[in-house]
């Protein structure tokens, strides 16, 4: 199927097609991103006014939309310019006046002829005691009252385009809609009591009171589902294009394996086991692996990472870990070092910083295969380096590494399996949209010997007690991160915030003991400052939020965050794990500018009641919607015009169930059911998905 099927035609075609669409309202339309008759299906209404007519106004709570026939009666126009023209008006009980500003009188005594029956249809509230209802929505003679819906639909709108407008051209966008074979599972459609296709549009678009526009209604849930399994449709097919794309059958011996094991202080947690298993059976399949490893801070996942390594260097080849930064990737090597030597492997780093003959070497022993784990930035991408025989490679994601750049990493050749890493627990939902190419393994549970982190909230009036009780602390030989936050843009600012704060803390805490890190500093500058926090020449390490991601100084045990209440829920839970990673017991201290917003309020206060990441991001999720949670602009993820991704994700789930199973039995779409999903696919703008199909 190469083109839009046929059936589609009338919905792709030009909005001026539609009558009452002109040149003019279809280049206002298209600011709403309404291109096509088919987006005006999309365009659902957000609310719905009941114009139900009555016999009178007598009894009804004003303000109030009301619909009643009505006798005209005088005319008293305006005093001056643009003053109020009032016509009075009976039903059949009460009388009340029509208001009109900046009106032609000759234009109203036309509308409204004294004596005439008119039907009215507006807000009437109460004005000094009078009835009044100002520039009535509808003014009607009775024969052509039924114009008047008796439910109206409320549309999102832009300058210069009326509700009016926007009804009828739905109305010819709904008279449009072809006779659609079903893509929903049948078993699904029944269990759910969803209408069809074109069924649920139409009772989306004429909600007949305010539960049918709420997302619940089933029309809604239906048409919401519709989007959701078409996303869920793209990402299964991208996932069976790459697992078709020829992977390497790696199987580990467990040899080295059980060396690490055997010289750990302590036995994986459960989490750790499985995540370990369900790689290594991936490894073992002929199709290449794309899986995800999600796991919270403090989880253990460095240990994960390497034993999958080992599988990959155990089965004759080599693997790669990569980092975003080339700080990240120095502190990868740290971790891996200790555990590379007693599995006695052959472990080098690779950054940009290389060159020339040093870099030479090092790209000759990979290639030979006498590197066996190499760990980088990406840098490791680039033309001239290639490997003996790459089979795994992990990348550490920081939000940076969407299902795109996955795609060209497949498409640099390299069969390699991947495993892509997050230290952001993510919201199962969300996790679906983003990453619903992936197979899943979480790590949830903390190794043995952490002990959880006390968290206190205080105002930062009290910053003296701090700093007293910090001096107290240095002096028994512990380490703190000051964690000064990035207050505005520009960059002047927070740096002056973080130097003030520097010198104010080496005064009052002497010369030698206070060391600084922020984003404007050379490199090399900011390496030696983490480089003399880590062996514990400075006692407090003054920071812009640099440290967050993944810097390991087991005997920093006191995190102090200024301006707690202005950093996400996710940032704070990061920078609190980076304490609580030795044997001490480790506080973290939440320092806010009162008075605090109801917002900081209750993200300081979930932050203080709980540790576990997957909960937090739940909160979070519903505090700020997804969009906000990972930056939609790089997240990769999909835009939604009915669905809702945080108040329907258990509906995610489902769609992902269907699509795989979907492709699981009809590959090809060629059944009756795959034809049906491919004209959705088409319905739904899934060009991805149309051009995965093609060439798949």
């Amino acid at each position: 199927m190469t083109g839009r099927p046929e059936p589609l035609f009338p919905l792709f075609a030009g909005l001026e097609t539609l009558e009452g669409v002109g040149p003019k309202t279809a280049q206002l339309m298209a600011q709403l991103d309404i291109e096509a008759p088919r987006d005006l299906l999309f365009h659902l209404p957000y609310s719905v006014i009941d114009r139900r007519r009555r016999d009178t106004i007598r009894g009804a709570e004003l303000p109030a939309t009301l619909t009643v026939e009505v006798t005209v009666g005088m005319h008293r126009p305006a005093r001056n310019r643009g003053g109020a023209y009032r016509v009075h008006v009976s039903d059949a009980q009460e009388e009340f006046q029509l208001v009109f500003f900046h009106a032609r009188g000759d234009y109203l005594q036309r509308l409204l002829p004294q004596g005439a029956r008119r039907v009215v249809s507006g807000k009437l509230e109460l004005f000094d005691g009078l009835a009044q209802m100002v520039h009535p929505d509808h003014v009607l003679p009775v024969e052509e009252a039924g114009d008047i819906p008796e439910f109206e639909p409320v549309y999102h709108l832009t300058q210069g385009i009326s509700q009016k407008v926007m009804y009828k051209a739905t109305r010819g966008a709904l008279m449009r809609m072809p006779d659609l074979a079903e893509w929903i599972d049948p078993a699904l459609l029944v269990k759910q009591g969803w209408p069809d296709w074109a069924g649920a549009m139409r009772m989306a678009h004429a909600p007949e009171g305010t539960d049918d526009v709420t997302l619940t209604a089933p029309a809604r849930e239906r048409l919401a589902y519709d989007e959701f399994f078409a996303h869920q449709m793209t990402l299964a097919l991208a996932r069976r294009r790459e697992r078709k794309a020829r992977g390497i059958v790696s199987v580990g011996t467990g040899r080295l394996r059980n060396k690490v094991l055997a010289s750990l202080p302590y036995r994986p947690t459960g989490a750790q086991s499985r995540a370990v298993e369900e790689i290594a059976a991936d490894m073992a399949q002929p199709s290449r692996m794309n899986r995800l490893l999600q796991g919270d801070v403090g989880a253990g996942k460095t240990l994960v990472a390497f034993l999958a390594l080992l599988i990959a260097v155990e089965s004759g080849g080599q693997g790669v870990m990569m980092a975003p930064t080339e700080i990240l990737a120095r502190q990868h090597l740290e971790g891996l070092r200790p555990l590379a030597e007693e599995a006695g492997v052959v472990l080098e780093l690779l950054t940009g910083r290389d060159k020339g003959a040093e870099r030479r070497a090092k790209l000759e022993a990979l290639a030979r295969g006498d590197i066996q784990i190499l760990v980088g930035t990406h840098a490791v991408f680039q033309q001239d380096v290639s490997f003996a025989d790459l089979r795994l490679a992990i990348v550490d994601e920081q939000h940076r590494f969407g299902v795109r750049q996955r795609l060209e990493l497949a498409e640099k050749g390299m069969g390699a399996d991947v495993l892509v890493m997050t230290a952001t627990p993510i919201p199962r939902s969300l996790a679906l949209a983003q990453y619903g190419d992936m197979d899943v393994s979480i790590l949830d549970e903390k190794p043995p010997g952490r002990k959880p982190v006390k968290t206190a909230v205080i105002s930062t009036e009290r910053r003296d007690e701090v700093v007293a009780h910090l001096r107290r602390a240095i002096s028994e030989g512990k380490q703190c991160y000051w964690v000064c936050p990035l207050v505005d843009e520009s960059e002047v600012t927070d740096l002056t915030a973080a130097e003030e704060r520097f010198k104010h803390l080496r005064a009052v805490l002497g010369e030698g003991h206070v060391g600084l890190v922020h984003g404007q500093m050379p490199p090399a500058e900011k390496d030696a400052a983490m480089a003399a926090f880590q062996r514990g020449e400075t006692s407090v390490l003054v920071a812009t939020t640099v440290i967050e991601v993944g810097v390991n100084v087991p005997n920093a045990s006191i995190m102090v965050i200024e301006r707690a209440e202005i950093f996400g829920l996710a940032q704070l839970h990061q920078l609190r794990g980076r304490v609580g990673r030795g044997s001490e017991e480790s506080t973290c201290l939440l320092m806010y500018q009162p008075p605090l917003s109801e917002g900081g309020r209750r993200r300081l206060e979930v932050l203080r009641e709980t540790e576990d990441g997957f909960r937090l991001s739940e909160v979070d999720l519903e505090m700020r919607g997804a969009g906000d949670l990972i930056g939609t602009a790089q997240s990769g993820l999909p835009r939604f015009r009915i669905a809702d991704m945080e108040r329907q994700s258990a509906l995610m789930a489902v769609a992902q169930r269907d699509a795989r199973t979907l492709l699981e039995t009809d590959p090809e779409l060629q059944g009756p059911r795959g034809q049906a999903a491919r004209v959705m696919l088409w319905l739904m703008r899934q060009d991805q998905a149309i051009r995965l199909i093609t060439v798949g």
